[in-house]
């Protein structure tokens, strides 16, 4: 095992990697931007490194500076979270060529599925249904009228190497072609440094439904239920549960099926999600894969018992999965809010001071809280404005949902503006009770 983890990140997910470091008795090494210099969970790391300015791009995004920081440490592994250069593969490979183990998919691996593209044909490959749509990226306007002349419309207009909900956009009909292609090529050039594109058919409507696997260097592969992830917006992701109140057992066996086909297709190892879309006729569509750890895996901890952050410790270390799928048990129904330093309307950010800080009584069977904000701290508006993440079990999905609006009632930030009471409309809604929701959900709660 290893003996010090350098986390590449920060906020919440640095401290939920510095917990799994903790119980298998590694040291951490955390990394802070100016910034960040007082934030208060810096004092649960062994070590920290300061890397730049607040600036991400000189400090959380910065290749050279974050390597200085694992040769100063002396950290035999690096753990990227989610965000920022999770999924940055020169990054990976940067850390790869220094010595040090990457904990994550191999770099060539990565550089392989950051296009989306990619990952489609390989889909195709191995017969797990995908969106129509082009497979090849594009990078010209003539390209999207023919893919266009081919679908048809609407259409969504992706960015191949994107991510995060960034450079997605509708085309409804052929007075928006130019606007939105340019519109999607400045978020490439921006955000990604690509603006390789591609087409895919609009499926009205969707739920979006995502499988959460391990694998080991080994070629085992497990899978650990699904995730129903349909609350979203501006294609991010507000509340998801575990299992999907429309997937039943001969669906979640298909999507496992489909699932290992993918994660050997792409010779894969370690944590990561695949993604699909299953339309109102109930078809499953493959969208892409999610190389790295999500946001939302405590849904899944919570309903299986198993620790992922660990599990991708030690299958970076070399070892083996100790669990079979039959071993895998999912029990009740879990459900995850974000907390947003956001308007609950308008999503604009709100940065600023917490001036109060009230967080639910804390019952670890039921609910857990993963957060880095404190009474008097201030959020940043140089990052996410993710705050907070507020995850319940229960036996049932009705006690489940009563359970996570309790606990978002009780959960008092002042200060700043957050997203808590649109979670809560979302948990209120006839539709979200019932489970007959799709990804419009938000659109029409807020109309």
């Amino acid at each position: 095992m290893f003996k010090k983890v350098l986390i590449a990140n920060r906020g919440e997910i640095a401290r939920r990697i510095m917990r799994a470091c903790r119980q298998l008795q590694i040291k951490t090494a955390a990394i802070y931007s100016d910034a960040d210099k007082d934030a208060f969970y810096l004092q649960e790391a062994d070590e920290i490194y300061n890397i730049g300015p607040a600036n991400p791009l000189k400090s959380y995004l910065n290749n050279e500076a974050i390597i200085s920081a694992i040769k100063k440490a002396g950290a035999d592994a690096v753990h990227p979270g989610y965000g920022f250069l999770s999924e940055n593969y020169s990054f990976a490979e940067a850390v790869v060529s220094s010595g040090v183990t990457w904990i994550g998919p191999p770099p060539d691996v990565m550089k392989a599925i950051e296009s989306k593209c990619y990952c489609r044909e390989i889909a195709s490959r191995v017969n797990v249904p995908i969106i129509p749509g082009t497979k090849a990226p594009f990078g010209n306007l003539d390209d999207l009228y023919k893919a266009i002349d081919e679908f048809g419309l609407p259409a969504f207009l992706k960015l191949d190497k994107g991510g995060g909900g960034k450079g997605i956009e509708v085309i409804q009909d052929m007075a928006q072609v130019r606007e939105v292609w340019e519109r999607v090529l400045r978020v490439g050039m921006v955000a990604f440094d690509s603006t390789d594109c591609y087409l895919e058919t609009q499926v009205v409507n969707p739920r979006h439904i995502e499988i959460q696997f391990i694998s080991d260097k080994s070629g085992n592969c497990i899978c650990l239920g699904e995730r129903e992830c349909s609350p979203q917006r501006k294609h991010q992701k507000i509340i998801e549960e575990s299992p999907s109140p429309v997937v039943g057992k001969k669906e979640r066996l298909a999507l496992y099926d489909y699932t290992r086909k993918l994660v050997v297709g792409m010779g894969y190892e370690g944590a990561g999600t695949i993604e699909f879309l299953r339309s109102n006729q109930g078809e499953f569509h493959f969208m892409e894969v999610n190389a790295r750890l999500q946001v939302e895996h405590p849904v899944t901890e919570f309903l299986s018992g198993v620790d992922i952050v660990k599990s991708q410790l030690e299958i970076a270390a070399g070892e083996n999965l100790p669990l079979k799928q039959e071993d895998i048990k999912l029990d009740g129904h879990a459900i995850e809010a974000r907390v947003y330093a956001e308007d609950p309307v308008t999503f604009s950010p709100s940065p600023g001071k917490i001036t109060k800080l009230q967080f639910p009584d804390m019952d670890s069977r039921h609910l857990r809280i993963d957060h880095a904000i404190e009474e008097g701290s201030s959020v940043l508006p140089y990052y996410d404005s993710l705050i907070a993440k507020v995850i319940v079990w229960d036996t049932t999905r009705p006690k489940a949902i009563d359970r996570l609006a309790e606990a978002l009632t009780a959960f008092k930030v002042e200060g700043i503006k957050t997203t808590i009471p649109l979670n809560l409309q979302i948990l209120a809604s006839e539709e979200y009770r019932d489970g007959d929701f799709d990804t419009s959900l938000v659109e029409i709660l807020l109309k």
